[in-house]
């Protein structure tokens, strides 16, 4: 039987108003004590294949914990039910962690995916490397900000010397829209994020260059995460064994997904994909899932801190020069 519960908090900071509706659990309540653990998502978004997975599966209530999924409408709202106490953990980039600590605030991160946007062009475009991107009409998904945008940039300086934004016309668009007007051939490339690259790639695009490509260029050593399961180092000092729930859950799941193409299947309604589409998103998904030390993440993501603060400046990480001490979770003792 499935319980349904629906209730809606209504959160207003900062002029932004949020609206929390828990989605329905997939089993009755454990009879055993669990500890509830509340994270926001985006509703349509590619971590709730994750946590679908993981609630299908009950990796919650098998790791003492009751997650419930509670869903936004966007980030923003999402980082102000953070700051606001409304809820346990979100996902975000180490960039907004270190940004809230460097200000005060005591959020910290456990790397989720490093999975990230690429430069797109069709199959047959005459574009085959970054520097013939110049002159071209590039669409941009995310802003002139973008961690990925920016990495692409720094790389095209100090190779190319090409300055992307002076010498070609950039478009910047959300990312449904920038892959549509690609689709039509009103772009010459696009920087759209990881699933809508998968997406287009299985409809006659290929990658020209990843931002993974680019941060390895600019120092990573490995694959870097772009997001990560955020939540304040109190709660995680009061809640160890939630948060080390949480954390195996999500990585019995995210197994799952590595391993299992039935699973993928299932999840084709929520996806809203199939056939080609499905299987280029199982597969970039699968790539994107991390599997090095959070030590070594977390050094190439203050490696990569200082290239984007050099070239975003203050609006992108305010005045701290390094990545705030803290960024990325160090495990409790048990």
């Amino acid at each position: 039987m499935m319980i349904s519960r629906r209730a809606t908090l209504r959160l207003a900071a900062f002029g932004t108003a949020a609206a929390l509706v828990p989605r329905p659990s997939f089993a009755t309540a454990p009879s055993f004590a669990t500890a509830r653990v509340r994270i926001g998502v985006l509703k349509f978004g590619t971590v709730s294949w994750a946590l679908d997975t993981l609630k299908q599966h009950k990796f919650d209530t098998a790791n003492g914990i009751d997650l419930e999924i509670i869903d936004f409408a966007g980030e923003d709202a999402t980082n102000v039910a953070m700051l606001a106490g409304a809820i346990d953990i979100i996902v975000s980039d180490w960039l907004w962690v270190s940004r809230q600590r460097s200000e005060g605030v005591d959020l910290t991160l456990v790397p989720y995916s490093t999975a990230v946007g690429a430069i797109m062009v069709k199959e047959v475009a005459p574009i085959l490397t970054i520097i013939d991107l110049k002159g071209k009409k590039i669409g941009v998904a995310g802003g002139p900000l973008d961690k990925s945008w920016l990495l692409i940039q720094a790389l095209a300086r100090r190779d190319h010397g090409l300055d992307l934004p002076a010498t070609s016309d950039i478009v910047f668009g959300a990312p449904p829209l920038i892959s549509e007007k690609a689709m039509q051939g009103e772009l010459d490339a696009v920087l759209n994020f990881w699933h809508f690259c998968a997406r287009l790639e299985a409809n006659g695009f290929r990658r020209l260059i990843g931002a993974d490509d680019a941060a390895k260029a600019l120092g990573a050593s490995g694959a870097v995460s772009a997001l990560g399961y955020v939540f304040h180092d109190k709660w995680a000092n009061e809640n160890s064994d939630a948060v080390r729930g949480f954390i195996k859950a999500s990585a019995q799941a995210k197994d799952l997904l590595a391993r299992s193409d039935d699973e993928w299947l299932r999840l084709a309604p929520i996806i809203r994909a199939q056939g080609q589409e499905l299987a280029k998103l199982r597969d970039r998904y699968r790539e994107g899932i991390p599997r090095r030390p959070v030590a070594e993440d977390a050094a190439d993501a203050g490696k990569l801190y200082r290239v984007l603060a050099e070239i975003g400046g203050d609006k992108l990480v305010g005045r701290a020069p390094a990545m705030a001490p803290g960024t990325f979770w160090q495990e409790l003792p048990k």
